[in-house]
């Protein structure tokens, strides 16, 4: 950080009278806060405004795209096909199109409200609370990972734990701690926000702060005029050989959709 005042005429201040080294002090005093309401945020302040804004802008008004998941296990590999919608901060609708033998298998979501529907039995479930944590699919995202879930805004403080300067974007440092009696099941959430908005990478620990898994963000392409990470990848943190990469293959932000597309009639009828 540049000194605000110049190396020689600090030396100096050390020998001036005591009026002018007391109005030095108090001028500090009244500069640091006033650097702390300049546009980057200080260490240790919240960083909810950043957190808000980087939720919003992964998300947009609305959207729709194919996107393909790749499951890797060290001795065998899945890949499944699935269309998705979203809207505002909690409608989400996914519905996978192949392969053949999953295909149909759906995940709604509505407020803090998530259905499954599996159309070998033709039958809607209501997920518990607890399983929305779980994995999505046997994949390495669960169902609050892939429906981008508020919880992320709504049960957790954030603080700004450092700053730094990456292909010329300010990147933010946050911490994200669980509210007292928060439903969640992780003990703390680390993030990486650049200064456009951009989530670049999200550590996920346990209650002992033990870090599980770890979200990275890649191939950021411009989408209907937004700067967009087209590949996601989530990766256990005590193995290099299990992981599950979503791309987006095609994607398209828009201001609403229907009234209709997130109701659990159409969660049926997408998926046939």
């Amino acid at each position: 950080m540049k000194l605000l005042f110049p190396h020689r005429t600090f030396q100096k201040s050390l020998h001036a009278p005591r009026g002018v080294l007391l109005l030095t002090r108090v001028l500090a005093g009244l500069l640091l806060p006033v650097l702390c309401l300049m546009p980057a945020p200080c260490a240790g302040e919240s960083a909810e405004p950043i957190v808000r804004a980087a939720f919003d802008y992964w998300r947009g008004e609305a959207s729709v795209s194919r996107v393909t998941m790749t499951i890797h296990r060290p001795t065998w590999q899945r890949t499944v096909s699935l269309d998705a919608w979203t809207q505002g901060e909690s409608e989400s609708l996914f519905v996978i199109k192949s392969p053949a033998k999953d295909r149909g298998n759906g995940t709604l979501k509505k407020g803090r409200t998530m259905w499954i529907y599996n159309p070998k039995v033709n039958k809607i479930i209501k997920l518990p609370p607890s399983m929305m944590s779980q994995s999505w699919q046997g994949s390495d995202f669960s169902n609050n990972d892939l429906a981008k879930t508020d919880s992320l805004i709504y049960d957790y403080t954030h603080s700004l734990t450092g700053q730094t300067i990456q292909n010329g974007h300010t990147v933010y440092s946050v911490q994200s701690d669980p509210k007292p009696d928060a439903p969640v099941i992780w003990g703390r959430i680390t993030l990486e926000i650049r200064d456009d908005h951009i989530l670049l990478k999200e550590t996920f620990f346990d209650e002992e702060l033990e870090p599980v898994k770890e979200m990275t963000a890649s191939d950021i392409q411009s989408v209907d005029g937004k700067l967009f990470p087209m590949t996601w990848k989530m990766a256990k943190t005590d193995t290099q050989d299990e992981y599950t990469v979503m791309v987006y293959e095609a994607l398209t932000f828009t201001r609403e959709l229907p009234a209709n597309t997130f109701t659990r009639a159409n969660l049926i009828k997408v998926g046939k």
